[in-house]
C-alpha cells in the first residue's frame, strides 16, 4: 500500500520524463559551454585585434598579444569540447568522435607552437629581439584552427533516423 502511494506521490513531470540515454542534453551544460566559448572568443578577439577595443599600443604583434589570442583559442576549444560532450548525453562516443577530440588537441598544439615559434627559438627572429608574427606563423596558426574546426565537426553526434523511409513512396 505504501508503494502505491509513493508512486502516485511522484510529480507528473518526473514520471513522464524519459529515462533513456537518448533524452535531451543538459541545458545548463550547453549554456555553460556557450558562455565559455563566447568568453574565449572575446579573449581571442582582444589578442588578435586589440585596436577594435582601442587597446592597441604597438604597431607590431608582440609576445603578449600572441599569448592572449592563443589563450582565447584554448578557451574556445574547451567550450566546444564541453558543449559537444553534452550533446552525446551519456551515449558512447564513436571512434570518429574520439579522433575528432584528438584532432582538436593536435590543432591547438600546432597553433601554439606556430604562434610562439620566435619565443621557443624556432622562428626567424632571435630571442632578444621583438617576436615577429609573420606570414609563416600566421599560416601555422590558421592550419591549427582548421584542424580544430575539423575535429569539432567530427565530434558532433550524428544520429540515424529512427524510422526508415519507405522505398518507392512518392512524395
Amino acid at each position: 500500500m505504501k508503494q502505491a502511494n509513493a508512486v502516485s506521490d511522484e510529480k507528473p513531470q518526473e514520471r513522464d520524463r524519459p529515462r533513456s540515454a537518448q533524452s535531451a542534453p543538459s541545458a545548463a551544460r550547453l549554456r555553460t559551454s556557450l558562455a565559455i566559448t563566447f568568453i574565449g572568443l572575446f579573449v581571442f578577439a582582444v589578442g588578435a585585434k586589440p585596436d577594435w577595443f582601442g587597446w592597441d599600443r604597438s604597431p607590431v604583434v608582440g609576445f603578449v598579444q600572441i599569448a592572449v589570442f592563443l589563450i582565447g583559442l584554448g578557451i574556445i576549444c574547451a567550450g566546444g569540447y564541453i558543449g559537444l560532450l553534452a550533446l552525446w548525453n551519456g551515449t558512447p562516443r564513436t571512434i570518429v568522435a574520439d579522433i575528432g577530440l584528438r584532432l582538436v588537441g593536435t590543432g591547438y598544439v600546432i597553433a601554439v607552437f606556430s604562434g610562439m615559434a620566435d619565443v621557443t627559438g624556432m622562428g626567424s627572429q632571435p630571442l632578444p629581439g621583438v617576436p615577429y608574427f609573420g606570414p609563416w606563423q600566421a599560416s601555422g596558426v590558421l592550419l591549427g584552427q582548421v584542424l580544430i574546426a575539423i575535429g569539432l565537426l567530427m565530434m558532433m553526434p550524428y544520429r540515424r533516423l529512427k524510422t526508415p523511409i519507405a522505398a518507392g513512396s512518392a512524395d
